[in-house]
This record gives structure tokens, sequence and C-alpha cells, in this order.
């Protein structure tokens, strides 16, 4: 399912799917995948904040309110659908044909080849995980004081932070700190460990 993402600065990107929008978007945001769901999220936010998401649409005329909050919703989801354009892309489907051709030509550069010694290339080793990791969060290196920081702050505790702590101590919703962890923390290179405690809460830990 299509769906969107809107930043604190009130930018919304269109993308294929959750996960496509949760490794794309290294910033905090607030995700939706319907009508309804931006209308659920849009609750807490002041007129203003619909008046300035409106006006940042491209080709649409400025407007200083809305009738009411269910109109401001309602033309902003119809205007951003044609964001999802580009969210879905279609490969291009060849002709059986050329597929076929293909094929052929590749059976026979393999028989071409047949009876002459061939030196099997060697595989470049591959670097090791945890060295990947450490260079990403080395490259990925938060700025200190940033939100970014703080949370791996937290997170690096003994025991984790549950998610209920960082919404609290972040000012965040709950789907925007989940969309963090996969985003931002995944993309920075930090391997965040979930976890339930046994009639507990979900709990999320970086091993230093």
């Amino acid at each position: 399912m299509k769906t969107f993402t809107i930043d604190n600065e009130n930018n919304i990107s269109a993308f294929a799917s959750p996960e496509d929008a949760a490794a794309a978007t290294t910033t905090p945001f607030d995700s939706f995948a319907t009508e309804q769901e931006l209308a659920e999220l849009a609750t807490g936010w002041p007129a203003d904040r619909l008046v300035a998401i409106w006006n940042s649409l491209p080709g649409v005329t400025p407007v200083k309110k809305f009738k009411d909050r269910n109109t401001a919703i309602s033309r902003i989801w119809a205007r951003i659908q044609d964001l999802g354009e580009s969210a879905e892309p279609k490969p291009a489907a060849k002709p059986k044909a050329a597929q076929k051709a293909k094929g052929g030509a590749r059976a026979a550069k393999g028989a071409l080849g047949k009876g002459k010694a061939s030196k099997k290339a060697t595989p470049v080793k591959a670097a090791p995980k945890a060295k990947k990791a450490a260079k990403a969060r080395e490259a990925g290196a938060p700025r200190e004081g940033s939100k970014m920081a703080q949370v791996i702050a937290l997170m690096q505790r003994k025991g984790g932070v549950t998610i209920s702590e960082v919404m609290e101590r972040m000012g965040w919703q709950k789907h925007t700190v989940r969309g963090f962890v996969a985003g931002a923390l995944k993309n920075a290179g930090y391997a965040v460990e979930s976890f339930k405690p046994e009639n507990g809460e979900r709990t999320y830990r970086i091993n230093k």
C-alpha cells in the first residue's frame, strides 16, 4: 500500500510501502496510508499547520485558512495523490522473443567456450558485518545534543528504553519512534535490539 510521510518541516513524500518509507527517511516523521489515518494524525495539529502544509504543496492556490478541519484534510489528501505516481515504478516488460534471443545468445557463448580451460574468478571477500556496521556508525555519528544522539544514549542504557519513555522524552508519537528506529538508526548503522519482556512494554536497546 502506498505510504505517505510528513516530517516536522511539513515535507510530504510518497513511498511504495511502509518499509520503503522507513528505509529512506532519516529524520523523525509521521506516516499515513489513508485519508482516515491522516485525519487521526492531524487531530493534534493546529489549524495553522494545515494551512502551511497546503500552501507548501506544488501547484496549489495559497489560502489563509480553511472552512474547517475536515475540509483541510480532504483537500490535502486529494492533492497529494499525485505524489504517488513515482512511488510505484513498474519495470518495462521485455518481449518474450527478446528474452529467448538473449537466453540463446548466452547459451551460444557458453558453447563456444566449451573445452577451453577457464580461469575461475576469485570472489572478493565481503567485509565482516561487524566492521561494516562500525564504519557506518562512525560515518553517521550523530551531532552531540541532537535528537538522534539523545535517543541513542537512552537505548545504550543497560536495560534499554521503553517506547513510552522515548515518546515522553522526545514528544513523538508511537509510529514516529518505530519509524525512527527502522529508518534513521538503521541507515546510520546501529543494530537496535527490540524485545518485549513478559507483561512488559516494547523496549529498544543498543549494545555499545
